[in-house]
């Protein structure tokens, strides 16, 4: 569908380019007047939602929200979920998460067998989509380039390439931590502009 704008215009028009019939056009009229509306409902509910936080969790949410990749719904529940912790080390926050190899010993075999899923696992999906969303906002950086240097090129398939992303995810979450605590921007990354 066109804009709202162009639609008041006359410029939408059917699929084989015959113009509207004015039903549709005072309906669809109608529908962009009902989308609006929600939206700015929308964002007043998330204006008021953020506003009853605590001043250091908004704090800590508007930091995370400065990277590229990083959205407000994502920020707030890690800050919420997992951020509100204290953690020592990068082990920890993997640990938590969930992401970090789980160890098979018997004998003289020592193996991984993938991730432990041991932590919070809203806080893990949640992970994996925003390393899916780093490597499209943050193609520059350290971390994309490792993802990319993991499985293009060497005829990666789905599988590796599901494998690689939880890698990412479990290196995001030690980067955003390390972002949180000490300022540290996550080498290669970039900031949104402040306009």
């Amino acid at each position: 569908m066109g804009s709202p704008a162009g639609l008041a215009r006359g410029e939408v028009r059917c699929y084989d380019g015959s113009p509207l019939s004015p039903e549709m056009h005072d309906r669809l009229l109608r529908e962009c007047e009902r989308l609006a509306l929600a939206r700015q409902q929308l964002a007043t509910l998330e204006k008021a939602r953020h506003q009853a936080l605590p001043a250091t969790v908004r704090q800590r949410i508007d930091h995370l929200t400065r990277l590229k990749g990083v959205g407000q719904i994502g920020a707030s529940r890690l800050v919420l979920e997992l951020f509100w912790r204290q953690f020592d080390n990068r082990r920890q926050v993997g640990s938590c998460t969930g992401l970090v190899p789980q160890p098979y010993d018997s004998g003289d075999s020592h193996t991984d067998q993938g991730i432990s899923k041991q932590g919070n696992r809203r806080v893990r999906s949640l992970l994996v989509e925003m390393a899916w969303y780093w490597l499209r906002y943050q193609p520059g950086s350290a971390l994309a380039q490792w993802f990319r240097h993991r499985t293009e090129g060497t005829g990666a398939n789905r599988r590796a390439r599901r494998i690689a992303i939880v890698a990412v995810a479990r290196r995001l979450v030690i980067l955003l931590w390390r972002y949180l605590e000490d300022g540290v921007i996550p080498q290669g990354a970039q900031l949104k502009s402040s306009a």
